[in-house]
């Protein structure tokens, strides 16, 4: 498996792409990243086209086992935020 893409070589590829220096690469990604961070938190979701779905999902009161001790324990309900890809990604990826 490659090593995953890090936040440098990300903003220095988006520069080239975009044509830009990595000065307004690295603005637009943050900016980018905060939107989303932004309407995830707030309870909508995002699509990102060609790449997924991003949104926040409320999981429920449950029963979980404490895997040292076996012993079941109450958890409190929670929220997670799940990513759903798109279609064009998957066929991209296996095609």
């Amino acid at each position: 498996m490659a090593k995953p893409m890090t936040k440098t070589q990300l903003v220095a590829a988006l520069a080239e792409e975009m044509g830009s220096d990595k000065k307004s690469a690295s603005a637009a990604l943050e900016a980018v990243c905060a939107v989303i961070t932004r309407e995830v938190s707030g309870g909508g979701a995002v699509t990102l086209p060609g790449v997924g779905k991003i949104y926040c999902r409320e999981r429920p009161e449950r029963m979980v086992r404490n895997p040292a001790t076996g012993e079941q324990i109450k958890k409190e309900a929670d929220k997670v935020v799940k990513m759903t890809i798109a279609k064009a990604l998957k066929d991209s990826v296996n095609g």
